[in-house]
C-alpha cells in the first residue's frame, strides 16, 4: 500500500538522505531563478526575437526585461500574505506552478503585450519561490550547517545562470524562432521537479508547532531530519528550544503592523536590516554583468556577437566555480568580513574596469574582460549566498516569513532599478557606469559595517536571545540604573568608533566567538575522554543531562498535549 504525501512526508526518507532531497529542490528553485536571470541575454540579441517582438527601442528592450523583476516584487508581497497561512510546501508548490505558466506563455509568445505579460507572470512565480525556499531551507538545517547548506541554493542558481548561457549559445546557430522559444520553455523541465518532489516532502518542524491542530507532528518532523528517535535529547533540546522562541514571541499577533514593531526583540530593526541587505546586493552593479555581459561586450568592448555570448559562456562558468569557495567560507569566516572586504574589492575592481573601458584600445578590452571576471569572483564570495541567507535568520520566527518576503521583494526592486537603467547608462554615458556603482559598494561596505551583526553559527532562537538581552538592557539604561555605567565602560573601551556603530554588533560578535570557544572545548573533551572510562564528573554531567532530558520531555509534552 502507497501511503499519500501528508506534512511529515513520506516514510523511509530520514536524516541526511531527508535533508538532502530537500536541499535538491530548494536548490532548483534558486537554479529556475537564476536560468530566468540570465535566459534574456541571449534571448535581447536574437535577431528572430527583435523581428517578433516588433524591433523594440534600447527603453523597451530594457522594460520588457525589466517586468519580470516588478513580477517578483508582486510575488515576494504575496508570499509575504501565504508563506505562514499556507506553510512552506505549498508556498513553494504554488510558486512553481505560476513560474511553469509563465514559462509557457513566455516560450509561446507572438508579440510583445503577450511577452510582457508573460514576464510578469514568471517574475511573479519566481517571487514566492525566492522568498520560500531560504526560509524552508533554514528550517530544516542544523545551525552549524546552515551557512553551506543555503550555499548549495545559490551555487545552483550560478549553475541556472551557466545552463541558460550555454543553451543560448548552441542555440545562436540555428535559425528561426527556435533560438529563443527553446531557451525559454526548456526551464519547464526543473519546474516540473519542483513540484513533483516537494509533494513528497514534510512542512518544516517550526512551522508544525506553532500552526498545525497536531504540534507532535512538528516533533516526528524534527527527528525524521535529524535521523534520531522522537525521545532523543537532541531532538528534544532543539523542540524545546523552538517552543521557547515561539512563546517569547506569543504576545505578538503577527500582523503587518507588527512588521514594523519591536515587542522586546528589536523586530522592526531586524526587519530594515533583511530589506537593507537584499536591496544593498543589487546596488553592487552585478546585474550589470549577469544579464547583459553580452551586451556589454559587444558594445563596451567591440567584440563580435558569437564571440559576445562565448565569453559571456565562460564567464558564468567562471562565476559558478569561484562559488564553491563560500560553501568553506561562509560559516568559518562569516557574514559580515565577506560583505566588507568584498564589497571594497567589487569597488576597486570597477574602478579599473571604468578605466580599461574609457581607455579603448586592445590592451585595454583585454584587461577589462580580465576584471570583469575578477568583479564575479568577489561578488560570488561576499554578496551571493550571504545575502539570502541573512533574512531567514536575523528575522524573529513570528515575521520570518513576511519578512523575508519582503527582503526577497527588496532585492528584485533594486534589481529592476538596475535592469532598467543599465543599457540606456552604458548608451548614454559608458564608463561612468561603472563609478556609480563602484561608490555604492563603498556605501555598502560602511553601512554593513556600522549596523550588521554577525549570524554565523548561532541557532535561529540564539539569536532572537540576543535581541531580547539588548531590548532589556535598554530598558535598564533607560531607567538609569547600575547597568548603565558598566554599558557606557563597554562603549569607552571600543573606543571613538562606539559612537558611529550600533552596539548589537559587537555583542554579535561576542556571542559568535563564546559558540566558537564552546565547540572547541566540547570537540576537546571529545576527543579526551574517548575510549575511557566514565570518571566521576562525567557519571555527574550525564546525570544532569538526564535530569535535562526529563525536563525537556515535560516541557515538550506540555505544548503538545
Amino acid at each position: 500500500m502507497i501511503n499519500l504525501p501528508t506534512k511529515t512526508g513520506v516514510d523511509g526518507l530520514t536524516g541526511t538522505a531527508l535533508i538532502g532531497v530537500l536541499t535538491s529542490v530548494c536548490s532548483t528553485g534558486f537554479l529556475l531563478f537564476g536560468y530566468d536571470l540570465g535566459v534574456m541575454s541571449g534571448v535581447v540579441i536574437s535577431s528572430y526575437w527583435l523581428e517578433q517582438m516588433g524591433n523594440p527601442s534600447t527603453i523597451m528592450m530594457s522594460t520588457i526585461t525589466a517586468l519580470y523583476d516588478v513580477g517578483a516584487v508582486i510575488g515576494g508581497i504575496a508570499a509575504a500574505c501565504t508563506t505562514e497561512p499556507l506553510g512552506r510546501k505549498r508556498t513553494l508548490i504554488l510558486g512553481t506552478t505560476i513560474l511553469l505558466v509563465g514559462v509557457i506563455l513566455m516560450g509561446s509568445s507572438y508579440e510583445r503585450i503577450q511577452m510582457m505579460f508573460a514576464r510578469v507572470v514568471t517574475g511573479i512565480g519566481i517571487g514566492y519561490i525566492t522568498s520560500v525556499t531560504p526560509v524552508y531551507q533554514s528550517e530544516i538545517t542544523p545551525p552549524e550547517h546552515r551557512g553551506w547548506q543555503l550555499c548549495c541554493q545559490l551555487t545552483s542558481m550560478i549553475g541556472g545562470i551557466v545552463l541558460t548561457y550555454w543553451v543560448n549559445y548552441a542555440f545562436y546557430f540555428y535559425s528561426g524562432p527556435i533560438q529563443w522559444r527553446f531557451p525559454l520553455l526548456f526551464q519547464g523541465i526543473f519546474a516540473i521537479y519542483v513540484i513533483f518532489l516537494t509533494m513528497f516532502m514534510p512542512e518544516t518542524p517550526r512551522w508544525l508547532i506553532r500552526h498545525d491542530p497536531t504540534p507532535e507532528r512538528g516533533i516526528e518532523v524534527l527527528a525524521k531530519l535529524r535521523g534520531l528517535p522522537k525521545d532523543h535529547p537532541v531532538v528534544l533540546k532543539e523542540a524545546q528550544e523552538i517552543i521557547e522562541a515561539i512563546e517569547i514571541e506569543c504576545d505578538e499577533e503577527g500582523t503587518w503592523t507588527d512588521l514594523f514593531k519591536g515587542h522586546g526583540i528589536s523586530a522592526d530593526k531586524r526587519l530594515y536590516l533583511a530589506l537593507g541587505i537584499q536591496f544593498m546586493q543589487q546596488m553592487t552593479g552585478i546585474n550589470i554583468v549577469t544579464y547583459y555581459a553580452p551586451t556589454l561586450f559587444e558594445v563596451s568592448l567591440g567584440m563580435s556577437q558569437e564571440r559576445a555570448l562565448f565569453f559571456g559562456c565562460w564567464l558564468q562558468v567562471w562565476y559558478m566555480i569561484a562559488s564553491f569557495v563560500t560553501w568553506y567560507t561562509i560559516d568559518r569566516v562569516g557574514r559580515r568580513k565577506l560583505w566588507i572586504s568584498m564589497a571594497l574589492g567589487q569597488m576597486i575592481v570597477l574602478v579599473l574596469e571604468a578605466i580599461c573601458v574609457a581607455v579603448d584600445n586592445p590592451s585595454s578590452n583585454i584587461a577589462a574582460v580580465f576584471f570583469v571576471f575578477l568583479y564575479e569572483t568577489c561578488f560570488t564570495w561576499g554578496w551571493m549566498a550571504t545575502v539570502w541567507v541573512y533574512p531567514a535568520e536575523i528575522l524573529p520566527l513570528k515575521i520570518r516569513a513576511k519578512g523575508a518576503a519582503l527582503a526577497t521583494a527588496s532585492d528584485f526592486l533594486g534589481n529592476f532599478l538596475v535592469v532598467e537603467i543599465t543599457p540606456p547608462a552604458l548608451q548614454n554615458i559608458g564608463w561612468r557606469t561603472y563609478v556609480i556603482f563602484a561608490a555604492l559598494n563603498l556605501v555598502n561596505a560602511s553601512l554593513v559595517w556600522a549596523f550588521y551583526p554577525e549570524t554565523a553559527g548561532q541557532t535561529l532562537e540564539s539569536i532572537d536571545m540576543l535581541f531580547r538581552e539588548y531590548g532589556l538592557e535598554k530598558e535598564e539604561a533607560k531607567q538609569g540604573n547600575g547597568s548603565q555605567d558598566g554599558d557606557v565602560h563597554a562603549e569607552t573601551r571600543r573606543g571613538w568608533t562606539s559612537a558611529l556603530q550600533w552596539s548589537v554588533v559587537p555583542r554579535a560578535d561576542a556571542a559568535v566567538q563564546r559558540v566558537r570557544r564552546e565547540k572547541r572545548v566540547a570537540s576537546s573533551v571529545d576527543a579526551a575522554e574517548s575510549g575511557h572510562r566514565i570518571e566521576p564528573d562525567a557519571r555527574e554531567q550525564s546525570m544532569t543531562e538526564s535530569v535535562e532530558k526529563k525536563s525537556a520531555e515535560e516541557r515538550v509534552e506540555r505544548v503538545v498535549l
